[in-house]
């Protein structure tokens, strides 16, 4: 990630009455770990819960520090990134988990956006979008990095060639088809709204259609859905 500009960040700073946005800070690197520490810590818009060097050590913390963003890493020793995320969105834990890795692979960007990552940002990100992210993160904004956003993008601009649809994603459709809004299928997953966002234009995609009414008549012609309660599927 570039070293942190010497300059305060100001652009778009929240109101000074408003509580910091607090974080936990979560990489196998300390290095890392001890530069975004300095990095938000001497911002008062921002403090710095607590640090984890993997993801069982981040879902501990979480748990009890109960941080408004965590900026996490995905590979690490131990319980990795995306494991991590699952883990707190199991948990119902509200944290939203903002990525901050060195792959934009699709092995990589795809699963941690399943998981329940709020948004995906790249370690050689300047500070000025890191901090831009994290504000995004805490108000429940997908943010991604242009790399990121610009892979998921290619998918939706190539209909029925992206693969078969994910688990996450049949379990989104089947509350679409049941009539849920996307605040609604969010709090059932105990993901975010922008996730769910994010499924859909996935989910949208692979099936070659435009909106929510044509993805769920596709998907029980294809006989991906069947009439009755969510969960009975094929």
């Amino acid at each position: 990630m570039s070293r942190p500009d010497d300059a305060p960040e100001t652009s778009g700073r929240r109101d000074d009455a408003d509580p910091p946005i607090s974080l936990l800070i979560v990489d196998d690197h300390p290095v890392v770990r001890d530069g975004l520490s300095s990095m938000f810590t001497r911002d008062p818009e921002f403090e710095v819960l607590g640090e984890a060097s993997d993801g069982a050590e981040a879902v501990r913390l979480a748990r009890s520090l109960a941080p408004d963003v965590i900026l996490m890493d995905l590979r690490m020793p131990g319980m990795d990134g995306v494991t991590a995320i699952t883990e707190l969105a199991r948990q119902g834990i509200a944290a939203r988990v903002l990525v901050l890795t060195t792959y934009n692979t699709d092995s990589h960007v795809l699963p941690a956006i399943e998981a329940g990552a709020t948004g995906y940002l790249l370690k050689d990100a300047p500070r000025a979008e890191l901090v831009r992210a994290v504000r995004a993160a805490a108000q429940g904004q997908s943010v991604l990095a242009p790399s990121v956003a610009a892979r998921l993008m290619s998918r939706f601009r190539a209909p029925g060639t992206a693969g078969p649809l994910s688990r996450r994603e049949l379990e989104v459709l089947e509350l679409v088809a049941a009539g849920t809004t996307n605040r609604e299928a969010a709090a059932r997953l105990f993901i975010t709204e922008a996730t769910v966002k994010t499924h859909l234009l996935n989910i949208y995609a692979k099936l070659g259609v435009g909106d929510r009414a044509a993805a769920v008549a596709e998907a029980f012609n294809r006989g991906l859905l069947t009439p009755g309660p969510p969960g009975q599927r094929p």
